[in-house]
């Protein structure tokens, strides 16, 4: 039987500057409430100046390898799958196997979740480490 690979740890991460609807206000014809109405959003996080999808992917995945009780050198493959990538080269996977430490193995252009996910999950584990499921997050 091969083992697949599987979710060991899970991270998220929110930019700091949190937006709320008011803010839209006095430069859209709109209010808080009618907002909500149709969207259920109350306030959104905006990035910093400069800040990147990869700077926050990196904290994301540095935040899954706490919850993991793994180590960035335990992890065979990034994927990541967005739609706002920093750059079309290198994959923003690429840059956070980088901001992780990690020596880049499979580097890939991800930009589909659902396609990105499944083949993820059928990634077979390394065999330097028996036994141990492929972390991820």
């Amino acid at each position: 039987m091969t083992v697949r690979a599987v979710v060991r740890g899970v991270g998220h991460y929110l930019p700091e500057r949190v937006v709320p609807n008011s803010e839209f206000e006095a430069q859209l014809d709109t209010s808080d409430a009618w907002i909500q109405a149709r969207s259920g959003i109350k306030q959104r996080h905006f990035v910093a100046d400069g800040q990147t999808t990869s700077d926050m992917a990196i904290e994301a995945a540095k935040a899954a390898l706490k919850d993991s009780d793994l180590q960035s050198n335990d992890i065979d493959a990034v994927i990541v799958a967005t739609s706002t990538a920093d750059l079309t080269f290198p994959s923003v996977a690429t840059m956070v196997q980088a901001g992780l430490g990690m020596k880049p193995a499979l580097p890939m252009m991800c930009r589909r979740y659902a396609p990105d996910l499944s083949m993820h999950w059928q990634m077979p584990m390394r065999k330097s480490s028996p036994g141990r499921p492929n972390a991820s997050w």
